[in-house]
């Protein structure tokens, strides 16, 4: 320690002693390093400050874009707004055809998807002459918004003190008599808009896609039109020809890293999967099984599993899974072919209108042959805009004429359509073969077909059994057409043929979540009825599963009664061993099976529940039960409500009035849900 000080007093004294000048050399040396470092960092920092600049004043464009529709339409000169609520892609579908119309009228027109907008400007469209907001909307489920309309349906409820005087609109909406409730949605904005004030231009449209959504939407355009033209003063152009969209860019030099090979969103998504997975980003689950259930018949029902581990993906019983499908290469080699190109080539289709947000009509650049497989759906018979755009095409008059015909609203053009395209259940390849004279450019093709959208299917399964899977159970589609070509079902016939493989190479399917209504009621030990024939029992595999966990888990849980139906005992009576086995250890307390062909005269499950009216009368009207049918809409569903009704007449003392207000109470208080589909 004495040394260390020693050493340290040797070091200091002389600077004491030469104190006279302020700043020693190293201290000016040092200042001046310090100085220069100063002004070169201010010298080198100027010169790139145009770039991160530019930068800057570059980023809230995008912002500006996705939510003000007032300003886009003010820079680029539109008038029409057409919003759509689509969960299919038939709304969307509308509304970019109505778009495309505005052009042939003396206007012009953009389509839009209400939630990438500030719906709240909806007031401020004054602000442009002529202005006119055109609404397709479809309803979903049991009269609920699309998932991309929630928000704007949200707004159009919380928003009363709303004052919407200055805005011209219209509604088309999309339905399915089949539903309870029966285009809802449309209803509901018509209505809405109204009362806020809004000027109706032009009557509610009403698609039915149980009749024929198409005819009903190509009616309604063809008297809009006119309404519309009149009410502005304007006058058609008469041009009839076609209008594109998108113009074609092949790549000859692209690095193959920057093409798209069948993701749904971002890039390389399937290779390198990110949570949260959802219909922008769907997680690439792998099939640990996949069985055929029924033991005999031509049909082929199926149970699929696929696992979600490590996807952070959470269900509940009664939930949804929509997959991602891809075309049948055998399909997509035959329209090459027909067309005469070379389905690899690498292509962009670009929108013309360089302010959309919708730069290309599915994922670029990508080849032909991954747009024809993986984003374009080749497999439904085409609606009439695509037969009128694709006519120019045809190099017979007499085919040009038929497809004109088949696009107009005439009775003849209508009835031809029925029945050579929708009757015949012609898809585009086979009105390609059947017209050979017609040979359309094939870019100009993929503009014009439809996206091909994801399949929704009833989970099968409960999560708090299956944590890490998800269960499918579906008929495979596959019929003759009266053409005599066989048709198959894309998602269903794809399916079957994602077989587990023990080696490296997994198959997988592209999938996401859709939470539903369809839930067992909070309290467990509220009794239960669950309707659903064929694969209709799918939802109510994962409620069985799950009762049984509640009385695993020591829970008390209340009745739990199944009416399901097939055709054969022997043939297709599914998940048999699965449901006796619930029987036999309580879960099920009553499983009622009708086997509609067993026998001479045909038995449904409606007709089991007239045989067990006194039981499900005591269920409903005293212990408080919750009813639950899934399946066909046409036909069952509204037959066992009529078998309700009538249980309420016979055993309630009503009339059928009350016995039909009776059960519309049950599904307004949750207690009666239904999963259908037609």
């Amino acid at each position: 320690m004495a040394d260390m000080d020693a050493d340290t007093t040797a070091h200091t004294e002389p600077l004491v002693d030469e104190e006279e000048p302020l700043f020693s050399n190293l201290d000016l040396f040092l200042f001046s390093l310090i100085v220069g470092l100063v002004i070169y960092w201010f010298m080198s920092r100027k010169n790139p400050e145009p770039i991160p600049e530019f930068k800057k004043l570059d980023t809230p464009a995008p912002t500006t874009r996705e939510t003000s529709f007032i300003e886009k339409m003010k820079k680029t000169g539109k008038n029409i707004i057409v919003f759509y609520g689509s969960q299919t892609g038939t709304g969307e579908e509308f509304a970019n055809r109505l778009s495309k119309d505005a052009q042939r009228y003396g206007m012009k027109g953009m389509s839009a998807d209400p939630e990438e907008y500030e719906m709240g400007e909806l007031s401020r469209l004054s602000e442009i002459k002529n202005s006119l907001a055109i609404f397709c909307m479809a309803t979903y489920g049991e009269g609920d918004p699309t998932d991309n309309a929630q928000d704007f349906y949200d707004w159009l409820q919380e928003n009363d003190g709303e004052n919407l005087s200055g805005l011209n609109y219209t509604v088309f909406a999309l339905g399915n008599k089949t539903y309870e409730h029966y285009n809802a949605m449309g209803v509901y904005v018509d209505k809405r808009l109204e009362e806020l004030g809004a000027m109706r231009i032009f009557d509610l449209g009403l698609g039915d896609d149980d009749g024929n959504l198409e005819e009903d939407f190509v009616s309604w355009r063809e008297q809009f039109w006119p309404a519309v033209c009149e009410h502005f003063g304007v006058e058609a152009l008469g041009d009839d020809s076609s209008i594109r969209q998108y113009e074609l860019k092949e790549h000859t030099d692209l690095n193959m890293n920057k093409v798209y090979t069948g993701e749904i969103g971002r890039l390389k998504s399937f290779e390198v999967q990110k949570p949260p997975f959802d219909s922008k980003n769907p997680f690439l689950a792998a099939v640990t099984v996949n069985r055929r259930l029924n033991k005999a018949g031509n049909r082929h029902l199926m149970h699929l599993e696929l696992d979600i581990t490590g996807s952070k993906i959470r269900y509940e019983s009664g939930d949804h899974v929509a997959v991602f499908p891809t075309n049948d290469s055998a399909l997509v080699n035959k329209l090459g072919q027909i067309l005469g190109v070379d389905l690899d080539v690498v292509i962009s289709l670009n929108n013309l209108d360089e302010e959309s947000n919708k730069k290309h009509p599915f994922p670029c650049p990508t080849s032909y042959r991954t747009a024809l497989t993986h984003y374009l759906d080749i497999t439904q018979p085409p609606r009439t805009n695509v037969l009128y755009e694709l006519a120019q095409y045809a190099s017979d008059p007499k085919d040009q004429e038929t497809m004109r015909k088949m696009a107009s609203s005439s009775p003849e053009g209508k009835a031809r359509y029925h029945s050579w395209v929708q009757g015949a259940s012609r898809n585009i390849l086979a009105i390609l073969e059947d017209m050979p004279s017609l040979k359309p450019p094939i870019d100009h093709l993929c503009e014009l077909l439809p996206r091909l959208q994801a399949r929704y299917y009833s989970i099968a399964s409960s999560s708090k059994v299956h944590t890490n899977s998800i269960s499918i159970c579906a008929v495979v589609v596959e019929y003759e057409t009266l053409t005599g070509r066989m048709n198959k079902g894309v998602a269903t016939n794809w399916l079957k043929n994602k077989l587990v493989s023990d080696n490296s190479q997994k198959s997988t399917v592209p999938m996401y979540i859709r939470k539903s209504q369809f839930r067992l009621p909070f309290k467990a030990t509220n009794p239960v009825i669950m309707i659903g024939p064929g694969t209709g029992i799918a939802p109510f595999m994962g409620f069985i599963q799950e009762r049984g966990w509640l009385k695993e888990q020591g829970k008390e849980v209340g009745e739990t009664v199944m009416f399901f139906g097939c055709r054969h005992k022997n043939e297709d009576y599914i998940y048999q061993e699965e449901l006796e086995e619930a029987e036999k250890n309580g879960v099920l307390t009553q499983l009622n099976v009708a086997f509609s062909r067993d026998q001479e005269q045909k038995m449904y499950v409606q007709h089991l529940m007239k045989t067990n009216k006194e039981v499900i009368w005591k269920l409903i009207h005293s212990d408080n039960a919750h009813i639950y049918v899934c399946g066909d809409a046409k036909n069952m569903a509204k037959d066992v409500q009529t078998a309700l009704h009538e249980i309420g007449e016979e055993l309630g003392g009503m009339t059928r009035a009350q016995a039909t207000d009776y059960i519309k109470k049950l599904m307004t208080k949750g207690r009666y849900s239904q999963d259908v589909w037609s």
